[in-house]
């Protein structure tokens, strides 16, 4: 944040006004600095900047003033002392784990995570010695005993995907404080406008700034959120390896979440209406979302987030060819695996965003060849009933 009176700003005002930093010009709207490089007054300067020992910008690998801004304003979002951002949601957890740990360090994982964060741990981190151990997203025993003296990490998403089961973000945080490890919250599906896993005792929040954070489904981006002295770490992987957020990429995010706690409002409500539709319907076997009263943690939800957000997921009364017939009878759905879009997107998780898991791993996470994802977007609800009702009427 630039300016002392946002420190006591709401969550709205701090996705407005914080990280903005003028030019001379006067610019309302933030400014895109489409350069490389920079130009210094003197040698000295320039080494200086290099060295670090006077702020100002070096090279837009690691410092670039519209991507400032956006880690600037996701950093207050989250309640957090820095933010870097990076070129993919996928690139904040490798950056993360490549910053922070090392061969012969353990990290415990969630089984319930998004496919290929599975396929990055289990196969290339171990790839450089870094041991992996899965565990119950939602059995805190389960990690407890997971830790090992080499264990430097625990990392979890919540709600996880596609399945929507919810972590006790403060319990787990507890558990990770008592071993001496860090923890890590992927906050995708939630944001910070209806979840802050800081404040609840987490380590690191990540981003998959390609969903929610931009809302529309334009760019592809990533942001990681901690502490000063953490960041740091991650920034000098960050400038050293490049997987750098494009200037312009930034300035997308950073005006996409002016809006985003406007807009997980209606997701909210949307995917509400949508889950209690299908938790009722003939049709369906089980329908995952949290909002619903009879989901195993409804409650924890309730508790530590401020709405249930817009993903659900559910298992139809058939097989795998069932539920295809269903996503292909949908006309007003988008069938693709990106989420947190203005536009509803539906998807065969098992196939497509989990379809390099073993079916062993599928079979562990719960990933089943009848469930179809859901991520709900903000079209009126009688228009999303109504093509549901396509999708059904195919089975």
């Amino acid at each position: 944040m630039t300016e002392d009176f946002l420190d006591t700003a709401g969550i709205h005002t701090l996705a407005i006004r914080a990280g903005i930093n003028r030019t001379a010009e006067g610019e309302h709207s933030e400014a895109i600095f489409a350069t490389s490089s920079y130009v210094f007054n003197s040698a000295e300067e320039a080494a200086a900047r290099f060295a670090g020992n006077e702020p100002g910008n070096v090279y837009s690998r690691y410092t670039n003033p519209t991507v400032n801004t956006f880690q600037e304003r996701i950093a207050a979002m989250e309640g957090g002392e820095a933010a870097v951002a990076t070129a993919s949601g996928m690139a904040a957890i490798l950056s993360t784990c490549m910053a922070l740990l090392k061969a012969g360090d353990h990290v415990v994982c969630s089984r319930s995570v998004f496919g290929t964060t599975t396929v990055l741990f289990s196969k290339y981190l171990q790839k450089f010695g870094v041991k992996v151990s899965t565990v119950s997203l939602t059995a805190l025993n389960e990690w407890q005993a997971a830790i090992t003296p080499d264990t430097q990490l625990m990392f979890c998403e919540t709600p996880s995907n596609p399945l929507c089961h919810v972590a006790d973000i403060a319990g787990l945080a507890a558990i990770a404080k008592a071993n001496n490890c860090l923890f890590a919250v992927d906050n995708c599906f939630c944001t910070p406008a209806l979840q802050k896993p800081l404040s609840l005792g987490a380590d690191i929040v990540i981003h998959s700034a390609t969903k929610y954070l931009d809302g529309q489904g334009r760019c592809l981006g990533g942001a990681v959120v901690g502490s000063q002295q953490l960041m740091d770490e991650v920034l000098g992987f960050i400038r050293t390896c490049g997987p750098s957020m494009s200037p312009f990429n930034a300035w997308v995010f950073s005006k996409g979440l002016e809006t985003l706690g406007l807009r997980m409002k209606v997701h909210s409500s949307n995917a509400q209406a949508l889950a209690e539709y299908l938790n009722t319907h003939a049709k369906v076997e089980t329908t995952y979302y949290a909002g619903l009263p009879g989901h195993p943690g409804h409650a924890l939800a309730a508790k530590q987030q401020s709405a249930f957000g817009g993903v659900l997921s559910f298992e139809v009364k058939g097989d795998q060819a069932a539920c295809w017939r269903f996503i292909n009878a949908t006309q007003l759905m988008s069938l693709t695996a990106n989420l947190g879009d203005a536009k509803t997107t539906i998807v065969h998780p098992a196939t497509t965003t989990h379809g390099r898991l073993s079916d062993e791993d599928k079979a562990a996470a719960g990933i089943k060849a009848n469930l179809i994802r859901i991520a709900v977007g903000l079209e009126d609800i009688e228009d999303l009933l109504a093509d549901l009702e396509r999708g059904f009427a195919a089975i």
